[in-house]
């Protein structure tokens, strides 16, 4: 019989303000610890438990090493009680998001980001009278304030519709050749052959031509910019020999000058904080360890190249999903997120 995750709030160690009180499902994967470091220095945000069978009872820094020295909470294998502001982080595994609701009676109350693909596909984003958002606040801000429960998007998926949407809103869009590369984090902190530093290390690969994951979302979401369904996105994702991070490039006809695309993009994300459009070459360490989205565009005769880069865990996974919560707690949307990279 499943567990019952409530919204009252039947515990004093968490009834200080209007903080945001968050439980994590999965916590000791990269997303899970990432999405730890994030909240214990949110200054709204408390963090009320951090679930792991596999863990419960040790040390978070134990699994994260990282957190040594900031915070003595353990895993833990119970549901602690969320208040009613409540949110609940699912960073459990591609279908184990679906069987964890399935099993475990959620009260309503409390709002859930889901960091799996479970929820992001129109036919799937339904779930035991839940109905998810997908989380991308370039594309679907105003809903995402209003929601109850969030899709958060894929990191690849991130990554290559924030180079395209501005393309998409103008009708620009049609057979688009995407190349992107990887960091190891982005395939999980399980061991396997091509995640081993002695396989990654001088080497590099490419996966899943034309049929990755993520390439479904990506439709969806172009779709709802331009509305013909005429867009063909061929995309090649390749691993990388370095740990977190990733970099898109998307090439395609276009007879727009460069400065009015310029202007185009400038104009679509004015009021994004976090995706930056730059005039300037950009490089991969610009976005690692922070929640930007940095964007180049570049042009040759009628042949345009669009580069993206972010962290695929933090603008990627973790660093979206706090974003998200902000929006749907009416928080600063840039709250706790306010990261420098790491460039040297």
């Amino acid at each position: 019989m499943g567990k019952q995750l409530k919204s009252e709030n039947s515990s004093k160690a968490f009834t200080s303000g209007s903080l945001v009180r968050a439980g994590i499902i999965g916590g000791a994967g990269y997303t899970g610890g990432e999405l730890v470091r994030i909240l214990l220095n949110h200054p709204s945000a408390q963090i009320c438990f951090v679930h792991s069978k596999s863990n419960a009872g040790n040390f978070l820094h134990q699994v994260h090493n990282d957190l040594l020295g900031e915070t003595n909470i353990k895993f833990s294998n119970d549901l602690a009680p969320l208040g009613d502001r409540g949110v609940l982080f699912l960073c459990a595994g591609h279908g184990a998001a679906k069987k964890f609701l399935a099993e475990n009676n959620v009260d309503d109350a409390i709002k859930i980001i889901d960091l799996s693909h479970d929820f992001r596909l129109h036919q799937q984003s339904s779930f035991n009278n839940r109905k998810f958002v997908y989380g991308l606040p370039e594309l679907n801000r105003e809903e995402i304030i209003k929601a109850n429960n969030i899709a958060n998007p894929g990191c690849f998926a991130t990554a290559i519709q924030l180079g395209l949407l501005p393309l998409a809103k103008a009708g620009l869009l049609k057979d688009v050749y995407t190349t992107g590369i990887t960091g190891s984090t982005g395939a999980g902190q399980g061991l396997s052959d091509t995640s081993h530093f002695s396989w990654r290390a001088n080497n590099i690969q490419p996966y899943k031509s034309f049929t990755h994951q993520h390439l479904n979302e990506v439709g969806e979401s172009l779709m709802q910019l331009q509305k013909n369904n005429d867009v063909e996105i061929n995309f090649i994702p390749w691993r990388g020999d370095f740990t977190r991070g990733i970099f898109v490039s998307s090439q395609m006809h276009c007879d727009w000058e460069l400065k009015d695309l310029n202007k185009l993009y400038t104009d679509f994300y004015n009021d994004h904080p976090f995706t930056i459009v730059s005039d300037e070459h950009i490089f991969l360490k610009q976005a690692v360890n922070n929640n930007k989205c940095f964007i180049n565009l570049e042009k040759v005769g009628n042949r345009l190249v669009v580069h993206s880069a972010i962290d695929n865990l933090l603008k990627g996974a973790s660093g979206q999903a706090v974003q998200n919560m902000n929006l749907i707690f009416g928080l600063e949307e840039t709250l706790g997120l306010k990261f420098k990279g790491t460039v040297f």
